[in-house]
């Protein structure tokens, strides 16, 4: 199982998107607080529909909980950022492997990111053409280019 990481998300509709798509690909969806919002939020279940009752979340106090948790299971972290140059595509993804995406407004923490440089991804785009992408289509992109290395099962 890969697992969809989203630190301190801040837009509903995009961790609604972002459990459509872990549920459409048996990921894992863990939220690390503070959320930006409440999970009963009714955009939240907008965007996941009927489906975000089945979507495999896991909510998480901080961030030390979480990564103290997934390192025991032997899970690698990547870490989302446009702060890099290398491509999430010349990645080899396994399973139980965590993508992890920073909030919407500010990205991942630069204390998280220079603690893992080795481990930290981006999505190419076009020099000057936009400064980042939607958090949920960021999520898609990457998640689905795991699943094609890794296989749905």
């Amino acid at each position: 199982m890969l697992n969809v990481v989203l630190m301190n998300p801040e837009i509903p509709h995009n961790t609604g998107a972002a459990g459509r798509l872990c549920l459409a690909t048996g990921a894992r969806l863990h939220l690390i607080k503070p959320l930006g919002f409440s999970l009963d939020d009714r955009q939240v279940k907008r965007v996941g529909l009927d489906y975000w009752k089945d979507v495999d979340l896991q909510v998480w106090e901080d961030w030390p909980s979480f990564q103290a948790s997934m390192l025991a299971q032997g899970s690698r972290m990547f870490f989302l950022t446009t702060k890099t140059d290398a491509a999430h595509w010349g990645m080899s993804f396994q399973d139980g492997d965590c993508l992890v995406f920073g909030c919407e407004t500010r990205g991942l923490p630069e204390s998280l990111l220079a603690e893992h440089p080795d481990s930290c991804l981006t999505i190419p785009m076009l020099k000057g053409s936009t400064r980042s992408l939607n958090l949920a289509t960021s999520v898609g992109i990457v998640l689905y280019e795991a699943v094609r290395q890794v296989g749905l099962e």
